[in-house]
């Protein structure tokens, strides 16, 4: 677990999507989210107080929290001397990127010498079994996207809120860097070895009460080039019964794939279920979500309505209308029969 309060690193991000990890840990953990730490081009703005590390010090933060996904995961040279800094100050320091913490003999040498935590969360402490594909008792949800980043961890986080409000049963699965900040722990699927993917999420998601529900964060997308064998490992390993559609409708390409188009929410329900239903024939798509944030609010509500008009499943943006009518299609499953 990490030393809180936070200090979320945005770095140089190019664009706030860049700085997801820090967007998601301010929004489900802002309590914890003391300040932002700034280089000059930064390009992301979580609406906090600018802070140096003396200042961040003075105001109780305990550890550094690298905010930035970008593309590859890659620690900075221009990073490290920041990170530096924060360790002779007397922070931890946690990443969710590829390169390692650990790996940058520096940081070791100070971490040692100021008794501080280097913390890789994208690295598995378990050694996974490969999936066998058996039934087992629970319930699991399952986010898919026509893109990345497009609200799957989101929709799932809020689903567990709503559900725990109402005195339901529920768990948010954390499956990347994000959410295993948010929540402090889970699998950090893309950095587990192929053959062991899927298994690593039926470990995840292990038998439960039958009215118990998994909320399990999706990554990736079935389209996506770079990143739909994360996705297929989550839909298998997973054996869902719900899948939720994701999409963010103001997009005109893949993220980082610029000639490729984004599909259909038609197109990924089709390819989705096929997929799902590999391992759970009963399966079922049971709602929308629609990531609306760049849209105003007559625009969003009219998008949505269309939408559910459409696919005759609800559609909503979970975030900025709350997921209760995505549980309530939940709840309007029928109970399994032999799991």
């Amino acid at each position: 677990m990490l030393n809180t309060p936070y200090l979320l690193f945005l770095g140089d991000a190019a664009d706030p999507l860049a700085a997801k990890v820090a967007q998601g840990v301010k929004d489900w953990r802002p309590e914890y989210s003391i300040g932002q730490y700034r280089l000059e081009n930064c390009n992301a703005d979580m609406g906090l107080d600018d802070l140096s590390i003396e200042q961040a010090v003075e105001r109780g933060v305990k550890t550094l929290v690298v905010g930035v996904a970008n593309r590859g995961g890659v620690i900075s040279d221009q990073w490290i001397s920041v990170f530096e800094q924060a360790l002779d100050a007397g922070l931890d320091i946690a990443s969710g990127l590829h390169n390692l913490l650990r790996d940058i003999p520096s940081l070791v040498e100070k971490a040692e010498r100021q008794g501080r935590q280097l913390i890789d969360v994208r690295i598995p402490t378990v050694d996974y079994p490969i999936a066998n594909g058996l039934q087992r008792q629970g319930k699991r949800c399952l986010a898919v996207g026509t893109d990345c980043s497009v609200g799957k961890m989101y929709t799932a986080l809020a689903m567990e809120k709503n559900m725990r409000e109402r005195g339901l049963k529920s768990t948010f699965r954390a499956t990347g860097q994000t959410g295993i900040l948010i929540t402090g722990n889970g699998v950090p699927l893309d950095a587990v070895i192929a053959d062991f993917m899927a298994g690593s999420i039926e470990h995840l998601t292990p038998p439960n009460d039958a009215d118990h529900w998994d909320l399990i964060e999706g990554q990736g997308s079935l389209y996506h080039a770079s990143y739909s064998g994360v996705t297929l490992a989550l839909i298998h390993g997973g054996m869902p019964d719900a899948l939720i559609l994701c999409h963010e409708p103001t997009r005109d390409h893949m993220r980082g794939l610029p000639s490729y188009a984004l599909p259909s929410l038609e197109e990924l329900r089709d390819t989705a279920l096929t997929l799902a239903k590999v391992v759970n024939p009963a399966v079922q798509v049971t709602g929308v979500s629609i990531n609306t944030a760049a849209m105003g609010e007559s625009e969003a509500l009219a998008y949505l309505q269309e939408m559910e008009n459409r696919l005759e499943l609800p559609a909503v943006d979970p975030f900025r209308q709350g997921a209760g009518r995505l549980v309530d299609a939940l709840l309007e499953l029928d109970e399994p029969s032999s799991k």
